[in-house]
């Protein structure tokens, strides 16, 4: 098989949270850019439209603006998709909040916002959108759902993010779970957990702490928007055909030889 058809999106429907910015936008504008149908989802509506109407010079791209910390919003959301497509190819399951603070400070606020967003939507969403990703899905190309943890939820970092690093673990394990139980369905689930790449997430770290995070990656850099693009393409094409329950760090290293 070429490597142009091994790698492909083109022609697939997928639908990426928290899409309006930060690796959401960066695994968008992959998929767009490569000839997929993208939706993009963020809970802020200008900032979703203005970069659906950017990438849509490229390819097509929808915006659909949508909180989904909220049960009632993931409904809308889905609802909304149902109205305009009959199969969903590709879910990327990225929005997601952190919250830092000292653990005699930590406020409850903090615990739930964290836990709505990063945990329990991912859950109730692709919950919500299994009839569609169940109309794409066929025995020889499944359809895709990928969840974006974090090498936070693997390592013991630096940062007082309790809720952050817990969410993510649990996005981490809840991966390998919804992929057992969703294969029998010709739906492959697998994760993404990133390191540290330029976001407003990162961008609220001291500038002392991205230093040691830094120091402690084996290829000295923070991640760029092609590292992010190149694992995204890879778990929603055929390339990945026979990957299923895992999750892939995506970090320089800096999880995985600490």
């Amino acid at each position: 098989m070429k490597i142009d058809d091994l790698f492909s999106v083109r022609g697939k429907i997928a639908l990426v949270t928290g899409g309006s910015r930060g690796l959401g936008e960066m695994i968008a504008r992959a998929y767009v850019e490569n000839g997929a149908k993208v939706y993009i989802t963020a809970r802020k509506a200008d900032a979703c439209d203005a970069l659906a109407k950017e990438l849509s010079a490229h390819g097509e791209c929808f915006s659909i603006p949508a909180d989904l910390s909220k049960m009632e919003e993931i409904e809308r959301l889905a609802s909304e998709l149902e109205k305009r497509e009959k199969r969903l190819d590709i879910l990327v399951n990225n929005a997601g909040a952190s919250w830092g603070a000292s653990f005699a400070e930590f406020p409850e606020a903090g615990w739930d916002k964290v836990m709505d967003l990063n945990v329990k939507s991912v859950f109730f969403l692709t919950q919500r959108l299994l009839q569609l990703l169940e109309a794409a899905g066929l025995p020889e190309f499944y359809a895709r759902v990928i969840n974006i943890g974090s090498i936070e939820g693997i390592r013991t970092s630096h940062l007082e993010t309790y809720s952050y690093a817990a969410s993510k673990a649990g996005v981490n394990h809840l991966t390998r779970i919804m992929a057992k139980f969703l294969a029998p369905k010709h739906i492959a689930v697998n994760g993404i957990a990133p390191g540290y790449f330029p976001s407003k997430m990162t961008a609220g770290i001291s500038d002392e702490g991205n230093r040691e995070t830094l120091a402690g990656t084996p290829l000295k850099r923070m991640g760029e928007p092609d590292d992010m693009a190149g694992i995204a393409l890879y778990l929603a094409s055929r390339a990945s055909a026979f990957v299923c329950g895992a999750v892939i760090p995506v970090d320089g290293g800096l999880a995985t030889t600490a």
